[in-house]
C-alpha cells in the first residue's frame, strides 16, 4: 500500500489532463447544438457523469467533484468564481469554457486526494 501512495504523490494532479477530457465531453454532448432550455438538464447530467467517469478510470487516489453550468448567451455575460481551502500540493481543480454561437457552459473539476 505504501508503494501506491508514493506513486499517487508522485503522479499528481494533471489538470491538463482533466482539462482535455472535460473538454471532449462538452464537445461530445453540446457540439453542434442551440441553446435548447428544455434539454439544458440532459446536457448538463451528461457533461458531469462522462467527465467523472473518465476521470475515476485514470485509476489515480483521488475523490472528484464535477460541476457543469450551461447558460443561454445574452448582453448581460456570465459569471463564476470559486475557492477551496486545502492542500495545494496534492489537491487540484481544473476550468473548462466552451462557448458557440448561443450558449457558454463551464464546467469545474476539483479533485481531493485520497490520503492513504
Amino acid at each position: 500500500m505504501e508503494e501506491y501512495h508514493r506513486h499517487c504523490e508522485e503522479v499528481g494532479f494533471n489538470a491538463e489532463e482533466a482539462h482535455n477530457i472535460v473538454k471532449d465531453c462538452v464537445d461530445g454532448v453540446l457540439g453542434g447544438e442551440d441553446y435548447n432550455h428544455n434539454n439544458i438538464n440532459q446536457w448538463t447530467a451528461s457533461i458531469v457523469e462522462q467527465s467523472l467517469t473518465h476521470l475515476v478510470k485514470l485509476g489515480k487516489a483521488y475523490k472528484y467533484i464535477v460541476t457543469c453550468a450551461v447558460v443561454q448567451k445574452s448582453a448581460y455575460g456570465f459569471h463564476t468564481a470559486s475557492s477551496c481551502f486545502w492542500d495545494t500540493t496534492a489537491d487540484g481543480t481544473c476550468t473548462v469554457r466552451w462557448e458557440n454561437r448561443t450558449m457558454n457552459c463551464v464546467v469545474n473539476v476539483f479533485a481531493i486526494a485520497i490520503v492513504l
